[in-house]
C-alpha cells in the first residue's frame, strides 16, 4: 500500500488527518485497514499526506508507539526545496542496504514537523532504531536548524519505521527525487 503525498487527499492543510479520519470512523473500512496492517506479507509507504495519515492511523498499525504526529512547520510557511538527508540503520524494508546513504531529497510541505507528546518520547524515538532517515547538514550533523531541518522536527527526524519495518513514513518526497537529471 502506498499513500501518496501532493495533496492527496484535498488541497488543505490537515488533509492526512482527515483521511485517516474517513478510515477510522467508519467501522468496516477500519477493520479491513487493521487486517492489512496485521499482516506479515504486507508492507506500505506514506509520503507527505499519507505519511500525516499513517501517523494519525497508528492505533490499527502494529508496532508505531513511537510515531508522532505531523504539524504546522515552525517556520510557519509551506517550504519547498532539495534537502540533505541520511539514510539511517533500521529495519525499513523498503531502504534495506542503504545506511549511511546521503541524498538530496525533495521537501514539499507546510505541516511536515513531528510533534511527540514530550521531549523525552523524541528523544526516545531518535534513539530507537526506528528513524529511517533524518536531515542532515553538509557537514552530515543532524540538521537542527532552519533552513537544513526545514520544518523544524526533534532531531532532524524526516522517516520513521515501524517496529518490523513493512509501515515505512516519510514528510520529505523521495518519489520526486529518483533521477540525477532532476537536479541542477
Amino acid at each position: 500500500l502506498i499513500a501518496c503525498g501532493g495533496f492527496s487527499y484535498g488541497d488543505v492543510l490537515g488533509a492526512g488527518e482527515g483521511w485517516a479520519k474517513s478510515i477510522l470512523f467508519h467501522p468496516d473500512t477500519r477493520e479491513e485497514f487493521a487486517r492489512f496492517f496485521a499482516r506479515g506479507d504486507t508492507f506500505a509507504l506514506g509520503v507527505c499526506n499519507g505519511c500525516q495519515m499513517f501517523a494519525a492511523l497508528k492505533e490499527i498499525i502494529p508496532g508505531t508507539g513511537h510515531w508522532p504526529r505531523f504539524v504546522r512547520n515552525r517556520s510557519k510557511q509551506f517550504e519547498a526545496r532539495f534537502s540533505l538527508l541520511e539514510i539511517l540503520e533500521s529495519p525499513s524494508v523498503l531502504l534495506a542496504g542503504m545506511a549511511g546513504s546521503r541524498l538530496p531529497v525533495a521537501t514539499s510541505h507546510g505541516e511536515g514537523r513531528a510533534e511527540f507528546a514530550s521531549d523525552a518520547r523524541a528523544l526516545e524515538a531518535a534513539e530507537s532504531g526506528l528513524v529511517a532517515f533524518r536531515y542532515v547538514t553538509n557537514a552530515g550533523t543532524v540538521a537542527t536548524a532552519y533552513p537544513a531541518n526545514p520544518n523544524g522536527s526533534p532531531f532532524g527526524i524526516a522517516a520513521l519505521t515501524n517496529a518490523d519495518g513493512r509501515i515505512t513514513i516519510t514528510m520529505p518526497h523521495p518519489e520526486r527525487s529518483a533521477r540525477y537529471v532532476q537536479n541542477s
